[in-house]
């Protein structure tokens, strides 16, 4: 765990090491996928792992532009229709890792395993850095998600549970594709 930066209180280090140990939990479950069966599902499972990855960034970033004043990285994401991110240039379509949005089996829709990985981290990183940077005052405005309103310290606590509700998801995955049990 690193230490708290200077001027930040243990609210904002405890919030971002939240967020931080996300990246740590969820990539054991990476373990087994590869840059072809990363955009795999199986009939009775809602989201491959390219997918889960893609979205969890996307979600972090939209809070942590709350934070920083900061956009969604075009390093990271293309804003299209749900067909402009690919493969080849290593970018998610923020439309097709949105709420709502269907993943497809496509391997030129979505970036290589190592490229969604490194777009998830990054998101972790980010916000974690805007938490950390963020006086209390901001950690308690109020902010719009989904049908509601929400202290923003409340939202990023939501962020690390979201984390891990599709690490959950990845690990079912993990079962049904018949891969080794990371824990237990």
């Amino acid at each position: 765990m690193s230490t708290p930066a200077t001027g930040t209180t243990g609210r904002q280090h405890v919030l971002a090491e939240g967020v931080r140990s996300t990246k740590l939990l969820l990539g054991r479950f990476l373990t087994g996928f590869n840059d072809v069966n990363h955009i795999r599902q199986t009939p009775d499972l809602p989201n491959h792992v390219a997918w889960n990855l893609g979205h969890l960034a996307l979600t972090m970033h939209r809070v942590a532009a709350m934070l920083d004043g900061g956009t969604i990285p075009a390093k990271d994401f293309v804003s299209g229709d749900g067909f402009k991110g690919s493969r080849d240039t290593g970018m998610m379509d923020s439309e097709a890792v949105a709420f709502g949005s269907k993943p497809e089996d496509r391997h030129d829709r979505y970036p290589k395993l190592d490229r969604c990985t490194e777009t998830y981290n990054s998101a972790c990183e980010r916000l974690a850095l805007a938490i950390t940077n963020s006086p209390d005052a901001k950690l308690d405005e109020t902010a719009r998600w989904g049908n509601g309103e929400l202290p923003i310290h409340q939202l990023i606590i939501r962020m690390v549970f979201h984390n891990g509700f599709h690490t959950g998801q990845i690990s079912d995955l993990r079962r049904a594709l018949g891969f080794k049990m990371i824990m237990g």
